[in-house]
This record gives structure tokens, C-alpha cells and sequence, in this order.
């Protein structure tokens, strides 16, 4: 599964973000304060002072559940937001049929670079996460259209992904209505509205839901903006995911003119990425020391 800066509202704090990977080359309605616990986060000593964002304390049991997703990423299991593996797809980036062979030619291309860029992320130091999380967050607030959407499909981060909690919780302290995907038992995606940090539940495979009523597949058709994790994406918008194909199903439900954006670490935009069948393309990618990257398509 390539993540400049208005100041963020004076009312908001800065959220605590589990530390994610920092990196390597190139990189509605306003809720009652009342609501939300805002536990502070120690400042990253290599990092300028942050203007204050609310800070997102996670949910309940959060600990356990990274744990159960860092042990996924780290046995190399597919994993794209959950999801259960797909069969790779039949053709390749040219459109041509793929035999047999190609296609499993194509699946251990893609496996070992997976492999790869996961092992490269968890020697982040949780400093680096922490910081390369921040300046995602900023860099996406900062984003005209961002700032114009009125609602945002997004998605909360597991394990060693670019940290999201902070961005989510400061879209919707701005008075974004947010999606979060909720998991289905074949792999494809719902989605549900996010109304702050109490209102996720623990999911399957240690991914955090919304408890929220559900909209249908069809819900992230309604987003302005559209969040994607990925691990990592080529120049020409193609995008390396976990392997469970969730996100390459739930992009095509996503109108062409709405901007799709690839939340990396430095270093994750690569040349080229192996390409199937049904791998769909972002518009952006946004990476800490690079911020956002608009991609030809």
C-alpha cells in the first residue's frame, strides 16, 4: 500500500503521531474543544517549532493493534489496509496480456521491491517518523484543494506508514467532513465518517474504523479529496500498494478530475514501479522534504 504552509488555526495543537519513517532522497462543523483530549507530545529537538495542531490520542488499545499491523509488515504479508490478497493482475503497464509466467513474473516483482522499501522504512528512527509525519500534514493542509474540500476520503496509519492521525484529526478540527475506509470481508472498502479521535473502534488486522453508520462502497465517490497510502509511486502516477488491491478497487469509484494523493517518505518516488492490470494511478504525491508533487497524467 510519491506523504510551502499556511499556519494550521491558532486553536488547534499539535497532535501526537506515531512515528513513521523520515527519509531518504527526494523526497461541517467545528467540534467542542470539550470533546478531545489533547495529551502533549514532546517536540522533536531537529524540528522548528510547529504553529500548534490539535492532537489526535488514538484510540483505545491503539498499542496492540500497531503491534498485530507491524507484524504483517515485517513477516512481508500482503497488506494493503487489511486486506486479504489478490491474484495479480493479467496485464502489464503496456495493456498486453501477460501469460502465466508474466504474471508471476509480475507478482515477485512486485513482492521484492514491497519488501524492500518496508525494510527501509522500519530503520527509521521514531524521530525521523515523527518529523516526516508532521511535514506530511503540513504540506496536505497546505494544499488549495485541500483547503477547498468539503469532505476528504482519508485513512488512519498502521505500523510504519506515513503518520495520517494528525492530518485526520486536523481536517476535521478545521470542519472537513472526513471519511475513514472501513474493511470488508472481501477485500473491498466502505467508508464511514470520522468524528474524532472517540469515535474509531478497533478493525480487523489492527487498523482503526469509525464506528460511524456506513456508506457503501460508493461513499468515497463523494470526497473532493482523496488520501492514499501507498508504498511507493512511479512518474508516471503508478502506485506500489500492500498487495491486497483494496485501493486499486476503491479508485475507480473516484472521479477522474478529483485529486488522488500518495502520502510517502522521501525516497519512495521511484522511475518506474512493476504495473498490472488493475493498478490504478494517483494525481499527487506528498513526501516530507518535497511536499507536493503533481504528477503528469
Amino acid at each position: 500500500m510519491d506523504r510551502d504552509v499556511p499556519e494550521v488555526p491558532g486553536a488547534l495543537h499539535e497532535p501526537s503521531m506515531p512515528e513513521e519513517p523520515g527519509m531518504l532522497e527526494e523526497p461541517g462543523m467545528l467540534k467542542e474543544p470539550s470533546m478531545l483530549k489533547e495529551p502533549s507530545m514532546p517536540e522533536d529537538p531537529g524540528m522548528l517549532d510547529d504553529p500548534g495542531m490539535p492532537e489526535d490520542p488514538g484510540v483505545a488499545g491503539e498499542a496492540g493493534m500497531l503491534d498485530e499491523a507491524r507484524a504483517l509488515d515485517e513477516s512481508g504479508a500482503p497488506d494493503e489496509s487489511g486486506a486479504p490478497e489478490r491474484e495479480e493482475a493479467a496485464l502489464g503497464r503496456d495493456g498486453g496480456a501477460l501469460s502465466c509466467d508474466g504474471e508471476a513474473a509480475l507478482a515477485r516483482d512486485k513482492g521484492a521491491l514491497r519488501k524492500s522499501l518496508l525494510a527501509a522504512r522500519a530503520r527509521l528512527t521514531p524521530e525521523q517518523r515523527a518529523a516526516a509525519g508532521r511535514a506530511i500534514r503540513d504540506a496536505v493542509l497546505a494544499l488549495p484543494e485541500a483547503q477547498m474540500a468539503g469532505t476528504v476520503a482519508a485513512y488512519y496509519s498502521v505500523a510504519n506508514e506515513p503518520d495520517t492521525r494528525g492530518l485526520v484529526y486536523a481536517l476535521w478540527k478545521r470542519g472537513t467532513y472526513v471519511l475513514l475506509p472501513v474493511l470488508l470481508a472481501d477485500g473491498d472498502l466502505d467508508w464511514a465518517s470520522y468524528e474524532g479521535p472517540d469515535s474509531l473502534r478497533a478493525g480487523p488486522r489492527g487498523l482503526a474504523e469509525p464506528a460511524e453508520p456506513p456508506r457503501g462502497v460508493m461513499g468515497i465517490a463523494s470526497a473532493d479529496l482523496v488520501l492514499v497510502p501507498a508504498v511507493a509511486v512511479d512518474r508516471q502516477g503508478y502506485r506500489l500498494g500492500r498487495g491486497g488491491g483494496s485501493y486499486d478497487r476503491a479508485l475507480t469509484r473516484v472521479g477522474g478530475p478529483v485529486p488522488t494523493v500518495a502520502l510517502l517518505y522521501d525516497g519512495e518516488l521511484l522511475d518506474e514501479v512493476p504495473v498490472g492490470q488493475h493498478d490504478q494511478r494517483v494525481r499527487l504525491i506528498a513526501r516530507p522534504s518535497h511536499g507536493i508533487t503533481r504528477l503528469p497524467l
